[in-house]
């Protein structure tokens, strides 16, 4: 019997891949501690299985002499052999549960091997039970995967990756993206039934979500000519991505949203509908920040360095679309430049601070000179009205009025 325990044993590490010294080590520390139960030894027990006959043998390890009076240990201990007649039977019991711990923890491992260089990708599963807590995803035979959505308020250090506008059922397929793989050798004290929850905890509202759908449906995101910049986001509501193109002739923004919005829809269904913004990314700031803000349009943007604020002024019917529901938009577009963002309505001009309204009526009259009309400006301080010639800064009438034309139009007296 014990003969064809061993031989068990051996087939049992070779398909699981566990080796075979390691899986009888760990039987033997069992089957000792349940010998000193079952034996009442007044002193620890030691099991010995043979590797070739498969015998078992029972020690009860006797301490010689005095005890250490530190630690309580003696300096000899003497084995004493106390095998019981029905060491087999007791051996087969305890073997049984022993095996099933170390093949499950043998197998945790091998997933954690395959799986933890495998943080960030997106992986597609099929929904196997849902709990108050939290979502199992079966991604493949033996594999499975948590999607955590607990209750922050009554589970703090837990985690909650479940859109609030998703409801799953049994059997339904999922996208999702790898958060964190769990090393069983390292079981976090703060988590709740860690040692019997899937090793791999996956995402639906991890921003990187967006990008790895936008890699599978967009073939120049995937190939490298289109780049994400950046993604800002708020699961289940909406979404705002940045994304530039390395071609100058492509246009990153159509590319994403392909024909007729085939590949942006595609997005949105993954996501339950979830609105995505597609915006093109600037390295000018300014252009940058007043594109975020879409579908608002943007009258100014008013940069400063220092503080790294961008003062937005649109008009009046404009406001409320820029800032959004509950804030909503200025706060994703914020998120997206990372840039302050105060917004401000062309009728409260006069209530910005000194600085920005500087620059704003430097920027007004800087707009004025390049907007292709003449410059010339008379003595009531108004401006001509009549186009420039080309190659030229004055219209014809005041072309040709000599230099001290040009002296009043930078605003200095002329001889």
């Amino acid at each position: 019997m014990s003969a064809d325990l061993v031989a068990a044993l051996e087939a049992l590490a070779k398909e699981k891949n566990i080796n075979e010294m390691y899986l009888l080590d760990q039987l033997e520390q069992s089957l000792a501690e349940s010998y000193q139960k079952v034996l009442r030894l007044k002193w620890d027990a030691r099991v010995t299985i043979d590797r070739e006959s498969g015998d078992i043998i029972v020690e009860e390890l006797v301490g010689q002499g005095e005890p250490d009076d530190e630690t309580g240990e003696y300096d000899e201990y003497i084995p004493r052999v106390v095998t019981p007649d029905d060491v087999s039977r007791i051996a087969a019991q305890n073997a049984k549960s022993v095996i099933q711990s170390i093949v499950r923890d043998a197998d945790r491992q091998a997933i954690y091997e395959e799986f933890a260089e495998r943080k960030g990708e997106l992986v597609t599963g099929t929904v196997l039970q849902a709990t108050p807590d939290f979502t199992i995803i079966k991604i493949r035979d033996g594999v499975e995967a948590e999607l955590p959505h607990f209750d922050r308020r009554r589970s703090s250090y837990e985690l909650n990756e479940k859109p609030d506008n998703e409801h799953y059922r049994h059997n339904q397929r999922l996208k999702s993206l790898i958060i964190d793989v769990r090393d069983p050798s390292k079981r976090e004290e703060g988590s709740r039934g860690e040692t019997t929850r899937p090793a791999i905890v996956v995402s639906r509202t991890h921003p990187d979500l967006i990008r790895r759908l936008f890699e599978i449906e967009v073939p120049e995101i995937y190939d490298g000519v289109v780049e994400i910049k950046n993604v800002a986001r708020e699961a289940g509501a909406r979404s705002k991505i940045a994304v530039s193109s390395r071609e100058p002739n492509l246009d990153p923004v159509g590319a994403c949203v392909g024909p007729k919005g085939s590949r942006v829809r595609m997005v949105v269904e993954e996501l339950r509908n979830e609105r995505v913004d597609v915006i093109q990314w600037d390295s000018d700031p300014e252009v940058f920040v007043a594109k975020a803000l879409s579908p608002a349009k943007v009258t100014r943007v008013l940069i400063d360095e220092d503080t790294h604020y961008a003062t937005v002024i649109v008009p009046d019917d404009q406001l409320s679309l820029a800032i959004g529901k509950e804030g909503q938009n200025a706060r994703l577009a914020a998120r997206l430049t990372g840039w302050h963002i105060d917004i401000k309505s062309a009728s409260l001009k006069s209530d910005l601070p000194d600085f920005v309204t500087t620059l704003f009526e430097e920027d007004e009259k800087t707009n004025d000179r390049e907007d292709g009309r003449c410059e010339y400006i008379n003595e009531d301080d108004v401006r001509c009205r009549n186009h420039a010639r080309p190659g030229s800064k004055f219209c014809g009438v005041h072309e040709n009025m000599g230099e001290g034309l040009i002296e009043d139009a930078s605003g200095e007296d002329s001889e």
